[in-house]
C-alpha cells in the first residue's frame, strides 16, 4: 500500500467519526495499540524536540525501506505519532520525501490539537523527513 493509500485509508477512517470527541478517543486507541521502544531506544538521540510531552521516534534502514517505532509518555502524542508510524513505515526514503501530509489537515487534526501539540506534530513529522535524508545519504 502506497503512503497516499495509507493516508486515504486513515482519511475515510476519521469520516466515520462523529465529534471530536470520538476522534479523540480513537487516536487514544491507536496509541496503545502502538508497539512502543524498548528502554535502551528512549534516548536523547531518538527523543522528538519541541512536543509538550516525551515522543521518541526509532528507525531502522532495512532492504531499502524505513521502518520506524516510536512511544511517548503521553496518552495522546502516542496515538498521533502511532498514525506516523502507519503511514509512513516501510517505504523507501524517496517515497518519504516525496509524500506531503496534508492528510492532517483533511482529518482536522490541527484544528483539534492545542498550539503545543500542533508544534509538537510538525516535530514529528519533521523528525520523519530528516530520517529519510539521513538514510537516503548513507545509501
Amino acid at each position: 500500500m502506497t503512503i497516499q493509500e495509507k493516508q486515504q485509508e486513515i482519511i475515510e477512517e476519521f469520516e466515520f467519526l462523529d465529534d471530536w470527541e470520538q476522534k479523540y478517543e480513537y487516536i487514544i486507541d491507536l496509541g496503545k495499540e502502538l508497539k512502543g521502544l524498548p528502554e535502551d531506544k528512549k534516548t536523547d538521540e531518538n527523543l522528538i524536540k519541541g512536543c509538550q510531552s516525551k515522543v521518541w521516534l526509532d528507525a531502522e534502514f532495512k532492504e531499502g525501506k524505513l521502518f520506524f517505532n516510536a512511544d511517548s509518555d503521553g496518552i495522546l502524542p502516542k496515538g498521533i505519532v502511532s498514525l506516523l508510524v502507519r503511514i509512513y513505515s516501510g517505504h523507501s526514503t524517496q517515497e518519504i520525501l516525496d509524500s506531503d501530509f496534508d492528510f492532517i489537515s483533511k482529518i482536522d487534526l490541527q484544528e483539534f490539537l492545542s498550539p503545543s501539540r500542533a508544534n509538537g506534530l510538525m516535530a514529528m513529522t519533521k523528525q520523519i523527513k530528516f530520517y529519510a535524508v539521513a538514510f537516503q545519504l548513507k545509501s
